[in-house]
């Protein structure tokens, strides 16, 4: 029986693991679920893959609380390459409940597509990994290691700090991470390029206190009025953003992202504009992007006719590979502070930092998955960039600089992952797993010293 046959054999069984994944409500803050629910959902995780010949699978605690399973299975041939399969178990929380069209913890087929929280991001991809090993069984041609975490939605870092300290652990030649997708369901791609971040906090002081806007208001500087001034300095009238000293021209190379479909994905309302004089892909990919997350001030309800003295706004700069985040964290924090109007007190707290990633695209193992997900998809693969950031590929590219990493999984713009309604197309977790095991075929036969 061919690859794709048996996948199609095994869809059945991953519906019913992904029904009972789904079901375990992983989300890795105690606050707002039982810290059991990611316990479960761990176990979970590894004895599916100790039935897969993960004999030496544990679940190792890491530093921010969380535990990760970690395993390998060798391959008879000791000159066979190693691969690493990673995916993360957590999910983001369900946000508002009455905005699901189906129950957000049980696996739901709406249309076709399978809704529920965690279904792409990223439990579709650990069922994707499953399949694919079942399809080849006892033919496996290379040597897999293991990774599912258990913090990765929450950003507390615990799988980052684990790798450098447990690197032989993990060590591998490439490294599957499956927590990206196609440009479309049918659309293979490889994610190439993922922005950094930078995240400030900027305070203004005017007054000493409130004081009534009748009585002082003309000469008394605003707080709130200066903040607001020095907000709307960071994009120009286009919706470029221009901080001097980062360049906002760069354009994308890869795949396109139609306009129309940016807008159905984003949801922009109709009659607005689309922000930006490059394309949608260079806006996204290629370009820096600030967005004011919020702003501390006083609410319309209950405002009162009196000036601001103090105001504050946490600020979010994406950044593209090429630039370094503190160099833009040092730029942003100029920028606000020139921009500063009527010598109003400025001061700035960076919050995060994240530095972007490229991937290298032209060694053995890309072209191992290229040539796989052609003939899985019967259509080229193309290259994606991804606005949000992973840490831990910087964190792999660092530890393991020989190894290739390759961003891949079952997510599309449909998935709506973060969002209420996620869902997955079942095509998508099948093509993906006969893509992954054609991979594993294609790259041992091209690291094969015969």
């Amino acid at each position: 029986m061919d690859l794709r046959s048996r996948i199609a054999e095994l869809m059945p069984q991953a519906r019913d693991e992904l029904a009972d994944l789904v079901a375990i409500k992983s989300v890795a803050d105690p606050r707002q679920f039982p810290a059991e629910e990611c316990e479960r959902a761990a176990q979970w995780v590894l004895e599916k893959f100790r039935e897969l010949g993960f004999s030496d699978v544990e679940l190792h605690e890491t530093a921010d609380g969380s535990r990760a399973v970690v395993g390998s299975r060798p391959c008879p041939d000791a000159d066979a390459p190693t691969v690493l399969l990673y995916a993360h178990y957590d999910v983001q929380p369900p946000l508002d409940d009455a905005a699901w069209r189906t129950p957000p913890f049980e696996l739901t087929e709406v249309d076709g597509r399978w809704f529920g929280r965690g279904a792409a991001d990223c439990k579709g991809n650990i069922i994707m990994h499953l399949a694919a090993l079942r399809a080849l069984g006892e033919q496996m041609p290379v040597n897999l290691k293991l990774v599912v975490e258990g913090s990765e939605e929450q950003g507390t870092g615990g799988l980052e700090a684990f790798v450098p300290d447990h690197a032989d652990l993990l060590r591998a030649d490439t490294i599957l991470v499956c927590d990206t997708g196609n440009a479309a369901v049918g659309r293979p791609a490889a994610t190439v390029s993922l922005r950094g971040m930078v995240n400030v906090v900027v305070t203004v002081e005017a007054l000493g206190s409130e004081v009534h806007s009748g009585m002082f208001g003309g000469p008394a500087p605003d707080a709130l009025a200066a903040l607001v001034a020095m907000l709307a300095s960071l994009r120009d009238g286009q919706g470029n953003t221009t901080i001097k000293g980062l360049d906002n021209t760069q354009t994308w190379s890869g795949e396109p992202y139609p306009p129309d479909q940016f807008r159905h994905d984003a949801m922009v309302v109709d009659g607005v504009s689309l922000t930006g004089e490059g394309t949608v892909s260079d806006m996204l990919w290629a370009r820096p992007a600030v967005t004011i997350l919020g702003i501390d001030c006083p609410p319309v309800v209950g405002s009162a006719a009196a000036i601001v003295p103090k105001a504050a706004a946490r600020l979010n700069l994406r950044i593209p590979p090429g630039v370094d985040p503190e160099e833009a964290g040092t730029r942003l924090i100029e920028h606000l502070q020139a921009t500063a109007p009527w010598g109003v007190r400025v001061s700035t707290e960076i919050e995060a930092t994240g530095a972007p990633f490229k991937a290298e695209v032209d060694g053995p193992a890309y072209e191992a998955i290229r040539s796989a997900m052609d003939e899985a998809y019967d259509t080229p693969m193309t290259s994606l960039g991804q606005g949000g950031s992973i840490p831990l590929c910087n964190v792999f590219a660092d530890v393991y600089p020989q190894a290739e990493l390759i961003l891949i999984g079952v997510e599309e713009p449909m998935a709506l992952i973060h969002a209420p309604n996620e869902s997955v197309d079942p095509t998508e977790i099948a093509t993906m797993a006969l893509a992954e095991a054609l991979f594993f075929q294609r790259y041992a036969a091209a690291s094969s010293p015969n």
